[in-house]
């Protein structure tokens, strides 16, 4: 059936409605990074910075040290979306081909495990690492950030896996290849567009994660990014508002830079793999 010319103005519209909600809070942050002083206390704010200053950038690298938490926040974040990905990979794997009561039972955990709050996670966490003397630590962090984003990773690569048609497994298996090597060979490249999203949705979370990071890292100098943030506001929650606004601009780059990088090669490996040959 063909949609009516006012029904896709109307959806047109709603479209253009969402992304201008959606890239409002980012324009508005870029528009204030650049900003003067005179400009943010001004009471008729504009768009377009009149003055367009880079002070503020170079205010919030003299007083915070950003590239230092901007290489902890990098690490924790590639470090805990390689782990989740080889962990979850084999996993997956099984708890999609294997239909037995614990591939089941691993499911219904998986879904559970998404509706438990950070707050009542952090102390069973905090009591895990202090036995393994990880508390303050970069390496502990990453512990942290791998155990919450592996229910989501193995959720997600299951649904690749069931993608994937048993028929080219068996007739691997028909060739004389074993289980490791048929998902080594034959399952693992088809699942290159699914490891690549679940490895940027484990990197975004742990980019952006604050409130582990805030409770379990207390030297300045292992701090990540956002917790970093938190000290452009005075103690009387006053904000230093032009270095913030720099600052934050800064620390979103990163997750945009690699999305568009990946983004291609998903779409093309998702296009790839629904065409038969």
């Amino acid at each position: 059936m063909r949609t009516s010319t006012p029904a896709r103005v109307g959806q047109y519209t709603a479209l253009l409605a969402y992304l201008v909600f959606l890239a409002f809070p980012f324009l508005w942050l870029v528009s204030t990074a650049f900003k003067p002083p005179r400009e943010l206390g001004s009471l008729h704010p504009t768009w377009i910075p009149e003055d367009p200053t880079l002070a503020n950038f170079r205010q919030a690298f003299d007083e915070q040290p950003l590239l230092q938490a901007a290489l902890n926040s990098l690490f924790a974040a590639l470090a805990a979306a390689v782990v989740a990905v080889l962990i979850a990979t084999p996993m997956a794997y099984v708890v999609a081909r294997r239909r037995t009561r614990l591939a089941k039972a691993v499911t219904g955990w998986v879904v559970v495990s998404q509706a438990f709050p950070f707050v009542l996670l952090i102390i069973p966490l905090f009591l895990a690492l202090k036995n393994l003397r990880m508390i303050d630590s970069v390496p502990g962090l990453v512990l942290v950030y791998v155990v919450w984003a592996l229910p989501f990773a193995l959720w997600m690569l299951a649904g690749y896996v069931r993608a994937v048609p048993p028929e080219l497994e068996e007739a691997a298996a028909v060739d004389g290849a074993g289980r490791v090597r048929t998902l080594v060979s034959v399952t693992a490249p088809l699942l290159a567009p699914g490891i690549v999203a679940t490895a940027l949705f484990a990197f975004i979370t742990a980019w952006n994660e604050f409130f582990f990071a805030l409770v379990l890292l207390k030297t300045p100098e292992k701090q990540t990014l956002p917790v970093v943030l938190t000290h452009f506001i005075g103690a009387e929650g006053v904000a230093d508002l032009g270095p913030l606004a720099a600052a934050a601009f800064l620390a979103t780059l990163p997750s945009l830079v690699v999305f568009a990088i990946i983004q291609r090669r998903i779409t093309g490996g998702m296009l790839t793999g629904s065409v038969k040959s």
